[in-house]
């Protein structure tokens, strides 16, 4: 059976709510939305088949003609014709709400799974960054030797200071000494960030490095510390 008039109309209204529905993602409501137009689609097609089982059971493919070719006059032809018609049109819709609903189903997971990868990717990085920060808060260094009068004595520094930051080096990217004596170079009569951990208490400091009456420009022995 086929319902040429309506299926053009059915298949434009379909076009048109399948390319709204491309426009946004879909949600629960939606789909649910979408499930119970499938219903309705089902509800009114089982009231037309109860409809066709009323006219002596002629169902969709039973004759509506006699022997001699005349409409039948134990049934209602109209009637039948109708039901027929309009369960025709009512199939290709439901043919069409249930791709629909199986497109928005299919994105609807494909955005959670996008979400959660997502969400597990600003884990990760939060607990890298977490491992990084407590990499760089540990201390790297000491100071053994702090001279009298030096730049690092009048900066603060007191023997057994373990160093946690010196300008731009900390843990994390501390590697040998030479590191240190790079800032301390580039650093010349310009103040200098130093972060000690001294007697299990977090002291932050302003180093200038300088020339003085003593070696070097900082007055004091910094040595690694052991990983």
């Amino acid at each position: 059976m086929h319902c040429p008039g309506r299926n053009l109309i059915c298949s434009k209204l379909n076009l048109e709510h399948h390319a709204r529905t491309k426009m946004s993602a879909p949600s629960v409501a939606s789909v649910k939305e979408l499930i119970a137009q499938k219903d309705a689609l089902e509800a009114e097609m089982k009231e037309l088949m109860d409809v066709l089982e009323s006219q002596g059971g002629v169902g969709m493919d039973g004759p509506i003609l006699d022997e001699e070719q005349y409409p039948r006059s134990d049934i209602d032809v109209y009637t039948v014709r109708h039901a027929r018609h309009r369960i025709a049109c009512l199939q290709n819709d439901h043919k069409a709400k249930m791709k629909e609903i199986e497109e928005n189903l299919y994105q609807l997971h494909e955005e959670a799974r996008k979400q959660k990868e997502q969400a597990m990717e600003v884990d990760s990085s939060a607990q890298e960054a977490k491992m990084d920060t407590a990499i760089a808060e540990k201390p790297f260094a000491k100071i053994d030797r702090v001279d009298s009068g030096s730049p690092a004595s009048q900066a603060g520094l007191t023997l057994g200071d373990e160093i946690v930051e010196f300008g731009s080096v900390n843990a994390k990217n501390f590697t040998t000494l030479q590191n240190i004596a790079t800032v301390v170079q580039h650093s010349q009569g310009s103040p200098l960030h130093v972060s000690v951990i001294r007697q299990g208490e977090r002291t932050h400091l302003s180093l200038t490095p300088q020339t003085w009456s003593g070696k070097g420009l900082l007055g004091c022995n910094i040595v690694p510390l052991k990983r």
